[in-house]
């Protein structure tokens, strides 16, 4: 468990390092137009990959996918640092994105195979999400640091420095484990999976590349269409296979649709904080890069002393729901403490803001998760798993995208100040939610 807790370190430093070295890479290779793209090309890959690579985990095991990723994501790392034009960097953070998803499809779904027992398991996916989130803030201050130090290309080689630990301990530790009736390679759907791809990808493309300030509005809307036609074709191909690529038992439950929608908003929420916190920091208080992460130190610690509370608290709970519940309305107020930054306000109260979401943050992430694996049957529990990390993979493409059409189309603040309110609605969406989600408890 500790090897998978150093895999999702490696995927939280892979989403994040980036973020407050992105205004000196842009600078340097001139491209603030492809600024988003850096941030939601990324994500747009791991999004369209994680559900692919989780259904794979489910029919023929997870280790070798896991060691894959590393060595996927430490070599396009490289790349990153080699870059000679944002062009470049776009593109190698967006193969970089592919690892990613094999990444989390494989780690988070990995606690259910080794602990069947929810109660047991929450306190290991506490690791996880709490390693995870942990990670996900260090990476804009190890970014920021590293760039003021060394230069932006340096930040790159945290990865593949990482990766080399990361990769023994799995090889060494993590058990070879497989299902005992085994898919063949040409019974796997991959028509499905070029389907869940486009309904995937194509909106998210629409929304980055169509609508921007410097997008295509009609290609946009034949993008749009693509993803509409493909989720049509998607449904009704999916329950006609043998082996689908998204099994459609999985959403079944009302309760199971409820979670993923609240997984789509909380990951908007959370890494357009991530992503735009830095760049509102350094635009309205004026600080370094390295400052701003230091000022974002709360979100570092808040997410994991939540994630061990909400450890302590799940197995008490006879409607465990209200956890979610309780962090989605902390969620809400960090964000509208970070929309209420201003120039000659405390940089404390930008740091209680970002603490109130770091708060919120712990107590919705291994919930989701969690939650998810209880409702799914077992042999589905990869792809249930992988599912509302796509969700919140989507939601965090999405959520980057969005606010980036905004400081295109406006200006740097008034776009984020939107960005933040957006969170806000989010947010009490996602309260709403999963006060409607009918859990009980396992005693």
């Amino acid at each position: 468990m500790l090897g998978v807790a150093a895999v999702c370190v490696l995927v939280a430093f892979d989403a994040t390092i980036v973020s407050t070295t992105l205004p000196r890479v842009a600078e340097a290779l001139g491209g603030m137009s492809l600024y988003a793209w850096v941030g939601s090309g990324y994500l747009l890959a791991t999004a369209v990959t994680i559900p692919v690579f989780g259904r794979i985990g489910d029919l023929f095991g997870r280790k070798r996918l896991m060691l894959a990723s590393v060595i996927v994501v430490a070599a396009c790392s490289i790349a990153c640092g080699l870059a000679q034009s944002m062009a470049q960097l776009v593109i190698a953070r967006t193969l970089q994105g592919v690892g990613g998803g094999m990444m989390i499809a494989t780690a988070f779904a990995a606690p259910a195979d080794l602990l069947p027992d929810p109660r047991r398991r929450v306190r290991w996916l506490a690791l996880l999400s709490g390693s995870f989130a942990l990670a996900s803030g260090v990476g804009p201050v190890l970014g920021g640091t590293i760039t003021e130090a060394f230069g932006w290309r340096m930040a790159f080689a945290v990865l593949p420095i990482a990766a080399v630990p990361t990769f023994f301990t799995i090889l060494r530790y993590f058990p070879d484990l497989r299902p005992e009736k085994r898919a063949s390679l040409r019974q796997l759907d991959w028509l499905g999976g070029v389907l869940l791809v486009l309904a995937l990808g194509a909106p998210l493309m629409a929304l980055q590349y169509g609508f921007s300030n410097e997008g295509h509005p009609v290609a946009g809307l034949a993008l749009l269409a693509v993803g509409v036609l493909a989720l049509l074709a998607l449904v009704p191909y999916e329950r006609k296979v043998s082996v689908p690529m998204l099994p459609m038992r999985v959403l079944a439950q009302r309760d199971a649709r409820l979670l993923n929608v609240a997984g789509l908003l909380v990951g908007a929420v959370m890494f357009i904080m991530i992503y735009f916190g830095p760049l509102l920091l350094q635009n309205v208080l004026l600080v370094t890069p390295a400052a701003a992460g230091l000022l974002m130190t709360p979100l570092v610690l808040c997410i994991p002393i939540a994630s061990m509370l909400n450890s302590y608290l799940f197995p008490r709970q006879s409607q465990p729901q209200r956890l979610m519940v309780a962090g989605a309305v902390l969620l809400a107020l960090g964000c509208a403490g970070a929309m209420a930054l201003n120039v000659g306000v405390s940089p404390n109260w930008a740091m209680l803001a970002f603490a109130l979401s770091g708060l919120g943050l712990g107590l919705l992430l291994p919930n989701l998760t969690l939650f998810m694996q209880m409702i799914a049957d077992r042999r589905d529990v990869g792809v249930a798993s992988a599912l509302i990390q796509t969700t919140r993979a989507v939601g965090s493409a999405a959520g980057i995208a969005a606010v980036g059409v905004m400081v295109s189309r406006w200006s740097v603040l008034g776009g984020v100040r939107a960005g933040m309110l957006c969170c806000i609605v989010a947010c009490l969406v996602v309260a709403w939610l999963t006060y409607n989600v009918r859990m009980r408890n396992l005693r």
